[in-house]
């Protein structure tokens, strides 16, 4: 059963008019703050609107905020003093991801069912054991939970069954069976699987277990089909023609860019490196002179590796935490003995030492706003704490750890201080990829042999 445009109930949404009455401005400072209880100058922008209930003038609000682990939204809700009707949306506040991204949660518990969820207009959502699916663009983006989308399709279900009683009383009828198993699934009386497929890749799905590894939850991305390119308004680009092959070891390039801060015009820096005893690296980096804000980014300079690789660094000695490391996008983090799994993409390629990156870990569990103010747990906050304390020991060389590198693309690196002979203390293994691994990284369906049989001659 599928749940189409009826699943947004009342009139259409609000839009903006013309009024004399002024808005009132967000707090000074970053455009998109984090979301804290702490932080009392966050505040919506309040525009004067039409409302298209009633057409008399209602509020619209606007919140510029960061979901953490994620990226910037913007939220609106709209509300009409006059008739009572309200609205709420969000809308993604940057551009469309390079890859479409698929949520799949296995709800075990009533806890999985307070998951704050991120659905754009664009994302597909389906519930296999119910044969049950929400199409995209039938409903407008919105910043909700499991239950509430659930809650949401109720309602966009519920709102026609007076009509459909009165005229087809046994599709009503079957409408009403539907509706009592949607609502049995908010007691979580049996597992159920949600699945978000959003080609944009600007749905999420929240894991209260950050920065560890949740299992109920696999988040797959993938490479848009033509047909999802279509549906996202995006065309395909026209070949470019093959320029001349050039000696760019010697030279940094500079292109023109906006800052991913402020949106001023910037230049970044590219340039091509050779890693002794590895391979090459393209090192990218942005400074903007407006904001100060400063990004670098690295991309394998060569193909995907025939096999994956994984390098094990046993941390004994203060002295490790120099060593080069190379972390690419497709690279996975882990540490045993805390228990911790950086996933794929997670803090980008990078090009830094192994106390850098287990710096830029930390900051980046430390500064989770949902560990902070009113709304924080108070044993998820120990845990982080905890976690921050042990990381700050192994920088400090008092706690002997493994650090696992993970990367099925073999595009990833570790210093071997003892090159060429082996390293006593680093164990490098490569290994055949999974098929699950081969179709992240969108090598099944490629053809790279035979791929011109069949093609007609052109003359």
């Amino acid at each position: 059963m599928a749940a189409d445009g009826a699943v947004e109930p009342g009139p259409p949404a609000a839009v903006a008019a013309p009024s004399s009455a002024p808005a009132r401005a967000p707090a000074s400072g970053r455009l998109f703050r984090p979301i804290s209880a702490e932080d009392e100058e966050q505040q919506p922008t309040e525009i004067e609107s039409l409302c298209m209930n009633c057409f008399r003038n209602g509020m619209t609000r606007l919140l510029l905020t960061k979901i953490p682990f994620f990226r910037e939204i913007i939220v609106s809700s709209f509300s009409c003093e006059h008739c009572g009707w309200d609205n709420t949306e969000i809308q993604s506040a940057g551009r469309i991801q390079d890859q479409g991204v698929r949520y799949t949660l296995t709800v075990r518990t009533p806890e999985d069912m307070n998951r704050e969820v991120v659905k754009t207009d664009s994302a597909t959502t389906r519930i296999p054991e119910l044969d049950f699916e929400i199409p995209a663009f039938s409903q407008k983006g919105a910043l909700t939970t499991v239950e509430g989308l659930i809650s949401r399709a109720v309602s966009g279900l519920e709102q026609d069954q007076p009509t459909r009683r009165a005229n087809e009383d046994a599709i009503a009828e079957r409408i009403d069976e539907f509706i009592v198993k949607l609502k049995e699934l908010k007691q979580v009386a049996s597992p159920f699987t949600l699945i978000i497929d959003d080609p944009s890749g600007n749905s999420f799905v929240e894991n209260p277990h950050a920065p560890r590894k949740d299992d109920a939850l696999v988040i797959t991305h993938y490479n848009r089909t033509l047909q999802q390119e279509e549906m996202l308004g995006l065309q395909a680009e026209a070949p470019e023609e093959k320029p001349e092959e050039e000696d760019l070891r010697n030279e940094v390039l500079q292109f023109n860019t906006n800052c991913p801060e402020c949106n001023a015009p910037a230049q970044t820096n590219m340039k091509l490196v050779q890693i002794p005893h590895f391979k090459e690296v393209i090192i990218m980096a942005t400074n903007c002179e407006n904001c100060g804000h400063r990004t670098n980014e690295v991309k394998s300079g060569g193909a995907v590796e025939p096999l994956g690789t994984r390098i094990t660094l046993h941390i004994t000695d203060p002295s490790d935490m120099t060593r080069d490391l190379l972390k690419s996008e497709t690279c996975s983090v882990e540490i045993p003995e805390l228990e911790f799994e950086l996933g794929m993409a997670v803090l980008g390629g990078k090009f830094t030492t192994l106390e850098g990156l287990l710096k830029d870990i930390r900051e980046l569990v430390t500064k989770n706003p949902f560990t902070l103010g009113d709304s924080s747990n108070p044993g998820h906050t120990e845990k982080l704490q905890e976690f921050s304390q042990k990381l700050d020991q192994i920088l400090e060389g008092n706690l002997k750890v493994h650090f696992v590198m993970n990367d099925p693309a073999g595009n990833s690196y570790l210093q071997n201080v003892y090159a060429p002979e082996d390293d006593p203390e680093m164990k490098v293994e490569r290994y055949k990829r999974t098929f699950d691994q081969n179709e992240e990284l969108g090598l099944n369906d490629m053809k790279t042999e035979g791929y011109e049989t069949g093609l007609a001659p052109q003359r």
